[in-house]
């Protein structure tokens, strides 16, 4: 049985209720049930499927509630990094440059970067795998370091297994000088910005990465199929699209 049995349980009592106000024996009424749910299983399959799916239209509801809410912080924060700034439609990723399905996911956001000049890109800086995340993240929002913006996300996320060392030479690699970049990186506007990923992360129930959102669609994990149906559905001027949570 599954943990919705009791709910269903319930729905059952009503639906074999009897049609008029009387007085009946628990344990016959029970017994009544009981005979119903054995000689037809499927309803309680079907109940199951139609509890599933009001949950499934509830949660998207909630989620497309909150990104509306919270629209001009997700895509106009002019603090971040933006790829194709000219583009009609926009992806917003919350990531983790020492996260194992971002980096998965990294070369798939490149190429529909790439690919697509008519996709504004919004980087969300959303560290979450401690010190050096929180380093890299900041480094990253400097001056120096965003005006390499997909250059530094492309080599940052190349590094299996990202630290202080790997962090220094991929800046240098790319004429960012380390120490300049961790010095800027302290200023209390970068940490206030970090701040504000993470509430608006909270705010949205994003609670891992990647996140993807595309208009009215919240795409959780590195779910690539379902960002590209994403963003055809809103070039195309579609409504949200369902995804897998």
């Amino acid at each position: 049985m599954t943990p919705r049995t009791p709910l269903l349980a319930a729905a059952l009592v009503a639906a074999v209720s009897l049609s008029a106000c009387q007085r009946v024996d628990d344990a016959a009424f029970g017994n009544r049930v009981h005979a119903y749910l054995m000689a037809h299983p499927e309803v309680v399959r079907e109940a199951a499927d139609k509890l599933a799916e009001n949950e499934r239209m509830a949660a998207t509801k909630a989620s497309t509630d909150a990104i509306s809410r919270y629209r001009s912080q997700l895509e106009r924060d002019p603090r971040d990094f933006v790829a194709n700034p000219d583009g009609k439609v926009t992806v917003v990723e919350f990531f983790d440059y020492r996260c194992g399905y971002c980096k998965l996911a990294a070369p798939e956001v490149v190429k529909l970067i790439q690919d697509n000049p008519d996709v504004r890109f919004v980087f969300k800086e959303f560290p979450i795998f401690g010190e050096v995340s929180d380093t890299a993240a900041k480094v990253a929002l400097t001056r120096e370091a965003k005006a390499k913006g997909v250059q530094l996300y492309q080599a940052l996320m190349s590094e299996k297994a990202l630290d202080d060392a790997a962090l220094d030479r991929h800046l240098a690699e790319i004429g960012v000088d380390p120490a300049t970049a961790r010095k800027d990186a302290e200023h209390p506007m970068i940490e206030r910005q970090i701040l504000d990923s993470h509430a608006l992360a909270e705010a949205l129930k994003i609670d891992g990465t990647p996140a993807f959102i595309v208009g009215d669609t919240m795409i959780p994990g590195a779910d690539i199929a379902a960002l590209k149906t994403a963003i055809a559905a809103a070039k195309a001027g579609k409504g949200p699209v369902t995804t897998k949570s």
